[in-house]
């Protein structure tokens, strides 16, 4: 029996030939015979199709600084899909959050006009280098829903792995990968992810990676997030801020640094064609 994962792998490999034009039940019937698929497969991937995309965040500042050097927007892609932008400025405070947002505006607006998320990595890299002459530096994370590709693409400048989630199965992506604006060869490290539900990817900040530090007690991220995942099976938000209250909690409910943590979940469809965005913003008095 063909497992559902080889299926799907399988379609990711070939569906890249096909035209965006072309219905994916062309790839069925294409294959169908040599690959010996079962009609209940068919069903299964006709219904997996039906996906929409799940996007949480939470951010805190660190103890006692007004201002988080952290910045993250949102951009809706010229092809289909969208953009979530994190960018992590050197230090906290006003300083840091300058640089984060220097980064993300020049992020966002080159995605906005088509340029691909690599290039738009490299050219904000560029620009904080010939601004700050190498001297101050700003990790970088680019998570894109890419519809016109049936893709995810994963863009990372920073140090801090991203994992991936499949079911049970979770995978630490932790390249060497160097921060914007330490040299004008910086690159990043760009990892693209077919479509498929119940796919999770968590990004997040190096205050969840720095969290528990000073105790002596730093935070085992891949077996906390597995198991969040294996226990409660969690909305993105839930996974978001379950992670971000356990590195705060390690750090004495006092954070020892900026934290944000990004999660993005594929799920099957089973509401409207609305789309919707919640934001939550506390002010303080």
């Amino acid at each position: 029996m063909v497992h559902i994962k080889d299926v799907l792998k399988l379609y990711n490999r070939f569906g890249r030939i096909l035209s965006t034009e072309e219905p994916r039940i062309f790839f069925l019937k294409k294959y169908s015979t040599a690959l010996n698929f079962t009609a209940y497969v068919f069903t299964y991937l006709q219904y997996t199709w039906n996906m929409e995309i799940q996007i949480a965040v939470a951010k805190v500042n660190k103890y006692a600084v007004s201002e988080s050097g952290d910045t993250l927007e949102v951009v809706e892609r010229p092809t289909g899909g969208l953009s979530v932008v994190l960018a992590d400025g050197q230090t906290s405070g006003r300083g840091a959050k300058a640089v984060s947002m220097m980064v993300v505006r020049k992020v966002i607006g080159l995605i906005a006009e088509g340029v691909r998320d690599g290039a738009a990595a490299r050219a904000a890299s560029d620009a904080l280098f010939a601004d700050k002459s190498g001297k101050v530096t700003c990790t970088l994370n680019i998570a894109s829903v890419d519809l016109h590709s049936k893709t995810i693409v994963l863009t990372r400048n920073n140090p801090v792995p991203v994992f991936i989630c499949r079911g049970e199965e979770i995978d630490s992506h932790n390249e060497d990968s160097a921060s914007l604006g330490t040299s004008r060869n910086v690159r990043p490290i760009i990892t693209e992810l077919g479509l498929e539900t119940g796919l999770t990817i968590v990004i997040f900040t190096d205050g969840v990676s720095h969290a528990g530090e000073r105790r002596g007690q730093p935070m085992d991220i891949g077996e906390t997030i597995r198991s969040l995942i294996e226990d409660q099976d969690p909305t993105p938000q839930q996974l978001a801020d379950s992670l971000l209250a356990h590195a705060v909690s390690l750090d004495d409910n006092r954070p020892a640094d900026d934290i944000s943590v990004l999660v993005l979940k594929v799920s099957a469809r089973t509401g409207d064609d609305v789309r919707r965005m919640n934001v939550r913003l506390p002010i303080n008095g």
